[in-house]
């Protein structure tokens, strides 16, 4: 098993990358669902909204990166508006696929709509964006996951809930 440094700051194309992603996600999503009404696309920004001050308030106040510049950059963010939490808290939550439904109805919600949208009236700019919003979730969380963050994560060490669901040796 190689075993990568752990950063404390990460460096800043990381989070540059990081969050292209879930820029062109949250774009594409905006830009499937605006085809039906700007209300929808709205109540989509607020879902995601609501989505992130969760994850800010609720988690990265209790992560060793709070305060810290963390693979996305939501630690440092988490500082500027949440005082820092007990960080044992962290290490022992449990997630499960059930909990991460929220997070991926992100995705799944505009992909199901292109989709029905693409049968009821083929448009080019509409199967482009959803083509980059299915890539974007697939390959590029994968990729900012798998090589760029999470094996270069001093939280991981400590307790990670998500590592203890997404790592299939731990399983063993």
């Amino acid at each position: 098993m190689h075993t990568h440094k752990r950063f404390e700051n990460y460096p800043v194309t990381t989070v540059l990358v990081s969050n292209v992603i879930s820029l062109l996600i949250c774009g594409c999503g905006f830009f499937i669902l605006y085809r039906i009404s700007i209300v929808f696309s709205l109540l989509y920004l607020l879902y995601i909204l609501i989505l992130e001050y969760r994850l800010l308030h609720d988690h990265c106040t209790k992560c060793f990166y709070w305060g810290k510049t963390c693979g996305f950059g939501q630690g440092r963010l988490s500082a500027l508006f949440f005082r820092k939490g007990d960080s044992s808290q962290f290490c022992s939550m449990t997630l499960s696929w059930k909990d991460m439904i929220p997070d991926l109805m992100v995705s799944l919600i505009p992909a199901v709509t292109g989709i029905i949208l693409l049968i009821l009236k083929f448009d080019l700019y509409l199967s482009a964006a959803l083509a980059v919003l299915i890539a974007a979730t697939t390959f590029g969380n994968s990729f900012v996951r798998g090589n760029l963050i999470c094996n270069y994560c001093k939280q991981r060490d400590i307790g990670c809930p998500a590592e203890k669901l997404f790592n299939k040796e731990s399983k063993k």
